[in-house]
């Protein structure tokens, strides 16, 4: 039977790699068996070894030891399991897979990013125009909201360790309702774009809560696999945010839009003040200040594998966010596409990151989350660069730039799910920070990277351009920062 993991996994192949020991993986009757040895009683009854302790009375004999007092009932979660409890903790046993209410609760907090910046992207050109600024400028206002999610993670992750996960959501959530509303109130390009930075903010503190909360109950593939399931809930973002907020700016302005999103996050705090349990209890919790927060930065940040898979999401993420900010322009003023085709697009591009993630969920149940990466990286950026071609070429014209374009975004969603779940499943025991290094990453490089394509140009060549670069610097970091493509890393996942 496999031993325990460490709470934090830094040592452990599963949590670096995830790929089990060889000959070290129970097969189904051997943990069907161990199951039935350590159910007693009735379901409601703690489980107790499965070999009965014995006390030494006189030179070959041996009697029953006296049973230990009961202890205190266990809190048990509505999944199963107990606060901070994840599957290491268990021999043998594995975790019951979130419940469904659980994994929509958690995707609804992590959609107020993509929604607050999907409902926006059709009013990005009235912006400018409005604001008299360039398209570079407008492209901004994506950036800093980005920008703000960085720092917001930054200082929410770690502060979740210290306090919990359940108040820094509420917090957030309300703070994002107050930073749309101000939008309301009008005002100038400088005022717009720092009240995109506190909305980032907002919206850093339900994501990494978010991602913590799943680190705290579960690891390796059924946190990859629930981090998978989230994008089904975040994904239905794309499919409808960007005609709904484009209707609304045709009725009754930009601005308007804003308000709706306000509702949105008054209806999340609703859910999350109701519904969310606290999943780090106090026992768990870290105690000191800022000294603590460093200490565990420095942790994190010395730990070469750990950088190398919490920078991953935030480079593919460049790409996706390179194409959502520069798809309007590229698409309605360069292609010529209508408002109702480019939501009609983006849509579909928002059922095939879905799709493609309910895939991914899927098969980390049977290959090990490394071995997709190593896979489907190269194969997005086969697209991309092919997409840089038809770009500067013309080949196959608009239809031909959106075949591949949508090639290119079907593989999205492999590389950053799995990425993370390595990464959080290094350091468990300071699920916040770590949380907060991954998607702080996650938010900064696309900050940082997806403007070039207003620099460029705003072009087709410019946004295929960043999108390829920001995937092969991925790929970079996979083969030199991690041990994917060493000899025999394909077999055994080791080092």
């Amino acid at each position: 039977m496999p031993q325990p993991r460490s709470s934090d996994g830094a040592d452990d192949p599963v949590d670096v790699l995830g790929v089990p020991e060889a000959l070290d993986v129970p097969t189904i009757d051997s943990v069907m068996g161990e199951v039935g040895a350590l159910a007693v009683g009735d379901a409601g009854e703690a489980p107790t070894s499965p070999v009965p302790a014995m006390a030494s009375v006189s030179p070959g004999t041996a009697t029953p030891a006296t049973p230990a007092a009961p202890s205190e009932p266990e809190v048990v979660h509505p999944d199963g399991f107990a606060p901070g409890e994840w599957r290491g903790d268990r021999p043998g046993v594995v975790p019951p897979r979130p419940q469904a209410w659980l994994v929509a609760l958690l995707g609804a907090m992590s959609a107020i990013f993509a929604v607050t910046v999907d409902m926006y992207l059709p009013s990005l050109p009235t912006v400018a125009r409005e604001m008299r600024v360039s398209d570079a400028t407008s492209q901004l206002t994506i950036s800093f909201m980005m920008a703000g999610a960085a720092i917001g993670q930054l200082v929410v992750g770690p502060l979740s360790d210290r306090i919990g996960r359940r108040r820094p959501v509420l917090i957030g959530a309300a703070l994002h309702v107050v930073a749309c509303a101000l939008v309301l109130l009008g005002s100038g390009i400088g005022v717009f774009l720092g009240l995109r930075l506190l909305q980032g903010v907002a919206a850093a503190a339900l994501g990494v809560c978010a991602q913590a909360l799943i680190r705290d109950r579960y690891s390796g593939p059924v946190a990859a696999a629930t981090l998978s399931r989230l994008m089904l809930v975040i994904g239905v973002a794309p499919l409808f945010a960007p005609s709904v907020g484009g209707f609304i700016a045709h009725h009754w302005g930009w601005r308007a839009v804003f308000a709706v999103l306000a509702g949105c996050g008054l209806f999340v705090l609703a859910l999350c003040w109701r519904m969310l349990p606290e999943s780090h209890p106090r026992q768990r919790r870290q105690t000191g200040g800022i000294g603590t927060a460093l200490r565990s930065y420095r942790v994190l940040f010395g730990d070469p594998r750990f950088l190398a898979l919490a920078v991953l999401p935030g480079l593919v993420s460049s790409a996706l966010i390179a194409y959502v900010s520069g798809s309007p322009f590229v698409l309605q003023e360069q292609f010529g596409l209508s408002v109702g085709q480019f939501s009609l697009f983006f849509a579909v591009g928002g059922m095939l990151l879905v799709g493609m993630a309910q895939v991914n969920a899927a098969l980390v149940h049977r290959y090990a989350p490394v071995r997709i990466i190593r896979l489907a990286l190269p194969i997005q950026l086969s697209f991309a660069v092919a997409l840089l071609v038809v770009a500067v070429t013309g080949i196959g014209g608009v239809i031909g730039f959106l075949v591949v374009l949508a090639a290119t975004l079907s593989f999205q969603n492999f590389v950053p799910p799995n990425a993370t779940a390595l990464a959080l499943g290094r350091h468990g025991d300071r699920a916040g920070a770590a949380a907060a290094v991954c998607g702080s990453l996650g938010a900064l490089l696309p900050a940082a990277i997806s403007p070039l394509v207003g620099v460029f140009g705003g072009t087709a060549i410019a946004m295929a351009a960043v999108m390829a670069g920001a995937l092969t610097l991925a790929l970079l970091v996979v083969a030199f920062g991690t041990p994917a493509y060493r000899s025999g890393g394909w077999t055994t996942g080791r080092d």
